[in-house]
């Protein structure tokens, strides 16, 4: 009977710090991390290399719910998968432990507030995107290309391969920026 701890952050300027070190209070002794969303399961390769390592009474650990997933399917589908091994889930905060049916009741319960919370925030951010774009504010991500420079430079003779190379972008980009006019021929060499 092993306790497993696992750690999650969405973007790769996060740290997993405070998680490991409460996972590691909490007697797990082996920590999986990962920077990825938690809204599916998809791409989490460390999470489920948890799962195929779990057996009977062991005891995955996370911080909180929505560090296992956003999703309430993802969660209790997790969670039934843990039961269909013997294995058991505990989150630290609030303290839940689904080896018992009270620990089941309540995260699916924290698992649909959780999903609710995620669909609120998306509805913020976008009416927050819209109202910006009302006042003529939000204008989307700032382009990473210099497009005005890639066309002189298109202008000036060189091929898509020279553009792409002197301005440290892909051919594709270059077309991109140069899109509705000609295409350039490619390099021949």
């Amino acid at each position: 009977m092993a306790v497993y701890g696992y750690a999650r952050v969405s973007s790769l300027s996060q740290s997993t710090e405070i998680q490991e070190s409460l996972l590691t209070e909490a007697g797990c002794s082996i920590i999986r991390t990962e920077k990825v969303s938690g809204k599916s399961r998809h791409g989490r390769d460390e999470l489920s290399n948890l799962m195929e390592f779990l057996r009977d009474g062991d005891t995955l650990v996370v911080c909180k719910l929505d560090r296992l997933g956003r999703s309430t399917r993802d969660v209790l589908n997790l969670v039934h998968e843990l039961e269909a091994k013997g294995a058991s889930l505990r989150i630290l905060e609030p303290a839940i432990d689904t080896s018992g049916p009270m620990g089941k009741m309540i995260l699916t319960v924290l698992g649909m507030v959780g999903e609710m919370e995620l669909n609120h925030l998306k509805e913020r951010q976008k009416a927050g995107i819209q109202a910006a774009k009302a006042k003529g504010v939000y204008k989307g991500r700032p382009a990473k290309l210099d497009h005005a420079k890639i066309r002189e430079l298109s202008s000036s003779g060189m091929n898509v391969t020279e553009v792409a190379k002197t301005v440290g972008c892909s051919r594709g980009a270059v077309y991109k920026a140069l899109e509705g006019r000609e295409k350039l021929p490619t390099n021949s060499t």
